[in-house]
């Protein structure tokens, strides 16, 4: 029988990053899983969007935001 972090675990490693660079000296990761391509903002969850090209412009606008 699995464990709950297994599949906690399996669900994690499903995610494909497709997008890892800085910008403006702050980290951006996309990841591109079973709901769509999500955003992290130095390594916080901005949200899960439809193409990678959307999450890209809200990463970059909430970074401008907060510099």
């Amino acid at each position: 029988m699995k464990t709950f972090k297994e599949i906690r675990e399996k669900v994690k490693k499903s995610d494909e990053v497709v997008f890892n660079k800085k910008v403006n000296k702050i980290a951006v990761k996309i990841t591109k899983g079973s709901k769509g391509y999500t955003a992290y903002v130095d390594g916080d969850k901005l949200d899960t969007f439809k193409s990678q090209s959307e999450a890209e412009k809200a990463a970059k606008a909430v970074i401008k935001e907060l510099t």
